[in-house]
């Protein structure tokens, strides 16, 4: 298969991504307080075989030779976030200096590698304490993550320029707060929906502070989006099909449009947010960019006795999966990305996570061969490159991850990374994948330098 790397502008960004509390580890130093996940991991039955981030990949000690990693990929970009209890260990307060010099030097490894940083503020790792004053259902989570944001470009808007605030909100408020099977680990509805508000209105807020601190900014927000489809042509399960897009994109995108929340959705959730006025105005503060997390689609039908929104995953028989057991779909970002540009008018669009996680294998050679991983990779940047072609402003590619890490919930069972890490030993190996998305980087490269 061969990508049609003409259909991407010469300037695309390829780059790498990672999350702080997947593969930092140093938990407890130079000044770091427990996040919500360092509770949640440490917690019994929480994880798979009780892992827990404290080393993972042990970034904290090894990002120069991460960094050397990246190199040898030859990516232009790579996104990582931010640790907030790292920053601000007391969640709102002083910040700490030596979380602050953390980042200062590994933006500057970065730069001085010709690596362009993009920042996240935030990736799921709440401070606990602010957890204890009531987490993200509470108002002034939201102010206090607009003043770290503050704080952070403060001290690296003179270098980075390309940040975004939250990633995957819907899983902090669904899965954390509703579903219960990430931090903070509750179900209940009413706080979830309370959560998912003010997650947008820290995102606005946050907004408003990165460019106050930094004006050459470029800000945006990172939303996993799903084509969803009904299982039949029932009536029922296509009204299942719009209530399950909503829960999973409108909600999450209408708000950041300044269409407000969806009516039908607040309907469905029966809860009464929890508004004041101008909050629409700053949830839909003016963005540069969107980012898209593509995995998979979802297939479901109505189940109107089950949890809001009332619509349960169907398992498609014949399907090629994951090993996340994640059916595959590229034409799925493809959609995705037109549907951002034609309904939503993006501008400027960013694939910020998409990838794949196998049961890899080291061979007795020391190599680690992942054909699967390396197919996936290759129909999801045609399916990209198609929806170039197609008009869909898309400026670059970020593939999930450039490390196998703490999967959250499924520990360190399953590995999405171009780079194998031992986690025995945090030994690292460049996969067949790693070398394959290096040389489209490389013809990407070689066709814009003929192009200019």
């Amino acid at each position: 298969m061969t990508i049609d790397l003409a259909a991407l502008p010469h300037d695309f960004l390829w780059g790498t991504a990672t999350s702080a509390y997947q593969i930092e580890g140093a938990v407890a130093e130079d000044g770091r307080s427990p996040s919500i996940w360092d509770t949640f991991a440490h917690t019994p039955g929480k994880t798979a075989g009780g892992d827990h981030g404290d080393v993972a990949c042990d970034h904290y000690h090894r990002w120069r030779e991460d960094i050397a990693l990246m190199r040898q990929l030859g990516v232009g970009a790579y996104r990582l976030s931010i640790a907030w209890p790292r920053i601000v260990p007391g969640g709102d307060g002083p910040a700490n200096p030596k979380g602050l010099a953390f980042y200062d030097e590994l933006v500057d490894g970065l730069l001085q590698a010709g690596i362009t940083p993009s920042v996240t503020l935030y990736h799921w790792d709440l401070p606990q304490v602010l957890q204890d004053r009531g987490g993200w259902p509470e108002r002034a989570t939201a102010e206090h993550f607009a003043s770290y944001a503050s704080v952070v470009a403060e001290r690296l808007g003179d270098r980075v320029t390309h940040w975004a605030t939250l990633n995957e909100p819907l899983c902090s408020a669904w899965i954390g707060h509703l579903e219960g099977t990430m931090a903070p680990g509750l179900r209940d509805l009413t706080a979830a929906v309370r959560a998912s508000y003010h997650l947008l209105l820290g995102h606005g807020l946050a907004t408003r502070a990165i460019r106050a601190a930094a004006p050459d900014a470029q800000v945006g927000i990172v939303n996993n989006l799903s084509t969803i489809h009904p299982a039949t042509d029932r009536p029922e399960d296509i009204a299942a099909a719009h209530r399950m897009d909503g829960h999973t994109n409108r909600w999450w995108l209408d708000p950041i449009h300044g269409r407000g929340f969806p009516t039908d959705m607040r309907e469905v959730y029966g809860v009464e947010l929890p508004e004041r006025p101008d909050d629409l105005e700053t949830i839909a503060a003016p963005l540069d960019w969107l980012g898209l997390n593509y995995y998979f689609p979802q297939t479901v039908a109505d189940d109107p006795t089950g949890p809001a929104p009332h619509a349960r995953p169907v398992r498609r028989a014949g399907v090629p999966r994951t090993g996340m057991d994640w059916e595959i779909d590229p034409t799925g970002i493809e959609t995705l990305l037109l549907r951002l540009t034609d309904d939503y008018g993006a501008r400027r669009l960013y694939v910020t996570e998409n990838g794949s996680a196998y049961p890899d294998v080291v061979r007795p050679d020391g190599t680690v061969d992942d054909p699967e991983r390396q197919d996936y990779l290759l129909h999801h940047l045609t399916a990209c490159a198609s929806a170039a072609r197609r008009g869909a402003p898309l400026a670059g590619y970020f593939a999930w991850s450039l490390l196998d890490n703490f999967e959250w919930a499924y520990g360190y069972a399953k590995r999405f990374g171009l780079i194998h890490v031992d986690y025995a030993t945090q030994r690292r190996t460049i996969k067949g994948s790693g070398h394959r998305y290096a040389e489209i980087i490389r013809a990407h490269g070689v066709r814009a330098r003929r192009a200019a």
